[in-house]
């Protein structure tokens, strides 16, 4: 007689392998979310403002979520972090421990996020122009609200968008997006199954002067494949640079618009007075 029952270890082991065995790619062309392979995830910003920040914004890709505030130029709270010719740049940031599998809270000292941090501030400071800003700081915060892949361009994309918004001098945009290749197919705006299966880059471009500011690869990719998976992340970040320069000036119109009729408001005060 055989026996079939298993036990809850068995079971949660089987349940891992299914869900192992959830398509990259099918047959048909269609990723595991319903997207083709150069097809990019909804974008979804929101500039609301939060708490004291000179800017913020919730930037959102697929189901990668994160919040950007930035706040400064302004006085450096330690001497040490002053720089007489330029501004210095902080980079913090957090995550919200509901939004991993892990379900642990990552403090500003984990290593992961020390290391993200770094890559943001790295590739702003090339791109900011701080000699405008001598002897101050600007401080941008990072909490990653929801995880689904893509987690660096979102960071970048989002600190791009609350830097513009907080009027603070930019030689050019920075957007970026992720590439990867599932078996010999180029894969475009990744999510997170797809990352844990696909060797792939993150590519972050400056579009109005085509220099590339950022390149990482944390799996070996073949060179051949690279320079495919190199050209889509371009041209996809040249779409990504129409969608956010469009938020902004749609942000630009709203807050001219609030202006206008808080004017005609005043003014019309002004005349009952004279009255």
């Amino acid at each position: 007689m055989v026996n079939n029952s298993h036990t809850p270890a068995q079971l949660s082991v089987e349940k891992r392998l299914q869900a192992s065995r959830v398509e990259v790619l099918n047959d048909d062309g269609f990723r595991s979310d319903g997207r083709k392979q150069y097809e990019l995830r909804e974008i979804h910003i929101d500039f609301s403002l939060q708490g004291s920040a000179d800017a913020s914004v919730t930037f959102q890709h697929g189901l990668t979520q994160v919040l950007v505030s930035v706040l400064g130029p302004r006085e450096a709270k330690m001497r040490s972090h002053t720089i007489h010719d330029r501004a210095n740049i902080n980079v913090e940031v957090n995550v919200a421990a509901f939004c991993t599998a892990e379900r642990r809270k990552r403090s500003r000292g984990d290593k992961r996020m020390l290391e993200l941090a770094s890559t943001i501030k790295s590739t702003f400071e090339p791109v900011i122009q701080t000699h405008l800003y001598p002897r101050s700081q600007i401080d941008i915060f990072i909490q990653v609200i929801q995880q689904d892949g893509g987690l660096l361009p979102a960071c970048l994309n989002g600190t791009t968008l609350v830097l513009a918004a907080a009027g603070i001098a930019l030689f050019d945009f920075v957007c970026a997006i992720t590439g990867g290749v599932h078996s010999t197919s180029p894969l475009l705006d990744l999510n997170t199954l797809e990352e844990n299966d696909a060797p792939h880059i993150t590519v972050a471009v400056m579009p109005r002067s085509g220099r590339v500011t950022l390149v990482t690869m944390e799996t070996r990719l073949h060179v051949d494949l690279f320079e495919e998976i190199f050209r889509l992340a371009v041209d996809a970040s040249n779409i990504l640079h129409h969608e956010m320069k469009t938020a902004l000036q749609r942000r630009t119109r709203s807050l001219v618009s609030t202006m206008g009729s808080g004017a005609k408001a005043d003014h019309a005060k002004d005349l009952d007075m004279e009255e």
